[in-house]
């Protein structure tokens, strides 16, 4: 996909149906694995996202691949310690959409360093990271909800 056939723009109330069924997919909440506890938690996930809509200091965004809505990513966190977080929808996955969609959160949020944080054997995600400048800076094991058990995950930053 052309990073053209993809963009950004602000969250609306109308999309949150939208990911609220993304996050339905065991197979993503597998790969993405640092999840909701409970993805089937609609009141969980929509106090989450009331959260993000309500905070200033959170960059979320929606992806629209082909003028259609095919994930969000956002940058949070404090100052020096902001990370950056994408979920694409599976049916389209191996697009290039991650990568486009990571593209254009960095041309959005121009501070940095910028940090991310991928499960160990998630080679798509580290790589897309890769391909728009992380580097790897450690490995971390940590719970992850989405596996129900801890694993080894990937820690990437982006410099100035």
């Amino acid at each position: 996909m052309r990073e053209s056939e993809v963009c950004l723009r602000e969250v609306r109330e109308s999309d949150l149906p939208l990911f609220f069924a993304m996050a339905q997919d065991p197979e993503a909440n597998r790969m993405a694995a640092f999840t909701a506890e409970d993805p089937a938690d609609r009141a969980r996930f929509d106090a989450h996202w009331a959260r993000i809509l309500d905070s200033a200091g959170i960059v979320a965004r929606t992806v629209l691949a082909e003028g259609a809505v095919a994930g969000h990513a956002a940058v949070y966190g404090p100052a020096g310690e902001r990370e950056v977080t994408y979920w694409i929808d599976r049916a389209r996955w191996g697009r290039g959409i991650a990568t486009a969609t990571l593209r254009a959160l960095l041309d959005t949020v121009q501070e940095r360093p910028l940090f991310a944080r991928a499960a160990a054997d998630n080679a798509g995600s580290v790589r897309v990271l890769e391909k728009c400048g992380f580097t790897v800076s450690g490995r971390n094991r940590d719970y992850a909800p989405g596996r129900g058990e801890e694993i080894d995950e990937v820690l990437l930053i982006l410099e100035g």
